[in-house]
């Protein structure tokens, strides 16, 4: 039985999974003249950029290419890579928008736990060098089971858009 499943299924197809946004990111990453960051520092369409939350100094915004559902990122307006050159009202404020990413999650996603962190440098895995931000992912229990350990695959279960529109509903009525 096992056999004849094995030549009806290919295992090839078994691990192949169907995500055609994902093109979006490939795309993006060979763009040297995008800076998304600084597009949504200057936007009047908050919208169209996924962000969340504006302070004076920094902005919460949606990862375009998330690690699990409702990754967040706060981000200073300022185009900086160096921790040392924040300023006091941007550490600051970064610190305050990561609470209340924090806070949204844990509402709009029911998240159970968090990865909160920097990375700095190409080094560190960044994937923008240039402009420093702090990334919110949320995590549940078992979310890294055996299609990730695996297959080296993650599920995003949620499309960018009606998460987009619950956390921002949340942020407002939160406000």
């Amino acid at each position: 039985m096992l056999a004849a499943m094995n030549e009806e299924f290919p295992k090839q197809q078994l691990e192949s999974l169907w995500a055609p946004w994902r093109v979006e990111y490939f795309q993006a990453e060979h763009q040297s003249d995008s800076d998304f960051f600084t597009e949504a520092a200057q936007t009047n369409d908050d919208a169209a950029h996924l962000v969340i939350a504006r302070r004076k100094s920094a902005f919460l915004v949606m990862n375009k290419y998330p690690y699990s559902a409702g990754h967040l990122m706060a981000v200073p307006y300022r185009k900086i890579h160096v921790m040392e050159e924040l300023t006091d009202s941007e550490v600051l404020e970064l610190w305050q928008l990561t609470i209340r990413a924090q806070k949204l999650l844990s509402v709009a996603v029911k998240a159970q736990g968090f990865n909160i962190g920097w990375n700095l440098g190409k080094a560190s895995g960044a994937g923008v060098i240039d402009h420093l931000h702090i990334h919110i992912v949320p995590r549940w229990v078992g979310d890294s089971n055996f299609i990730a350990v695996i297959g080296n695959t993650r599920i995003i279960p949620e499309a960018l858009q009606p998460l987009y529109e619950r956390l921002t509903a949340l942020h407002r009525e939160l406000s």
